[in-house]
């Protein structure tokens, strides 16, 4: 039985600072984040889908709309712990994989902090 990939885009503005961060990234700065994430699973529906691409993305939208235009160090958890994006992807993830219907998983979660930076969290 083989597995199927769902990945779909969202993105979101947001400004953060790095707690204890030895360098320029300690002073607030923004971004324009993109996100990926992907899921799987091995059973179809009875439509012979995994997962809806239309609620996968309006799952993660709702996810990211809590970061859009926000300073990231003031909502939870980022109020205690730092707003990197390892922990971002982590959160993230966390909070989409409560979202989604249980015969999918979140397989991966990639943060995009610029064009040319990216960082994968898959758990």
């Amino acid at each position: 039985m083989g597995t199927y990939l769902l990945t779909v885009k969202g993105h979101f503005d947001a400004a953060h600072h790095l707690y204890d961060y030895p360098g320029e990234c300690r002073e607030l700065h923004g971004h324009t984040w993109d996100v990926e994430v992907t899921v799987e699973g091995t059973q179809l529906d009875e439509i012979g889908i995994v997962y809806d691409f239309k609620s996968l993305k309006d799952d993660l939208a709702s996810v990211l709309a809590d970061y859009d235009h926000v300073l990231i160090n003031a909502v939870v958890p980022f109020d205690e712990i730092s707003p990197t994006a390892e922990n971002l992807a982590r959160v993230i993830c966390e909070r989409l994989q409560e979202r989604v219907a249980s015969r999918v998983r979140v397989s991966e979660v990639a943060v995009w902090e610029s064009p040319i930076a990216r960082l994968v969290y898959r758990p």
